[in-house]
């Protein structure tokens, strides 16, 4: 698979229509080197303290968390449209019962710059590490939030990550 190097906001519009569609598909990595997948609909490229970033939250309960706080490295893998079936396994799976990668006939491509691997088979990549993690507060959540997104608790982690590499299918 040839990638090229781009710039973090190129093409950032259709990242952000995709998330905001079938959502993307976070890569994560645990410390024995096991990979997963998951879905995730609520994220934000952006600056913090000078740096690019890409903010992903993430439930507690999910696999991803797990592996999340094992290895502070995460890439955010933008699909095709093509993969709408996969994106939907990735978000009702976990990766505790199902390996996501063979599940979907998904290819692992080894990152430049973090341990995680790249979808293959999707069009966009960031390569992210955490320089940053926080627990969304209960108690400042607008009632209707909590009410209608927590109703049992398991309230979002927020993890900020350092893109070290935006790219994208040649």
């Amino acid at each position: 698979m040839e990638l090229k190097d781009i710039h973090y906001t190129e093409n950032v519009d259709e990242t952000l229509r995709v998330l905001n569609g079938q959502g993307l598909l976070i890569s994560t990595l645990s410390a024995d080197g096991r990979p997963n997948i998951m879905t995730i609909g609520w994220a934000q490229p952006g600056i913090l303290w000078g740096r690019k970033v890409f903010v992903v939250y993430v439930r507690p309960s999910r696999y991803t968390f797990t592996m999340l706080e094992q290895v502070d490295e995460f890439v955010v893998n933008v699909p095709g449209e093509d993969l709408q079936q996969e994106c939907m396994l990735c978000g009702t799976k976990s990766g505790r019962d199902v390996d996501k990668f063979a599940e979907c006939g998904f290819t692992a491509v080894a990152a430049q710059h973090v341990k995680p691997p790249l979808i293959g088979e999707c069009v966009r990549f960031y390569e992210c590490r955490t320089i940053h993690h926080g627990d969304l507060r209960d108690s400042e959540l607008p009632a209707q939030v909590r009410k209608q997104l927590y109703p049992a608790g398991d309230i979002h982690r927020v993890y900020y990550g350092e893109i070290l590499r935006a790219a994208e299918r040649a």
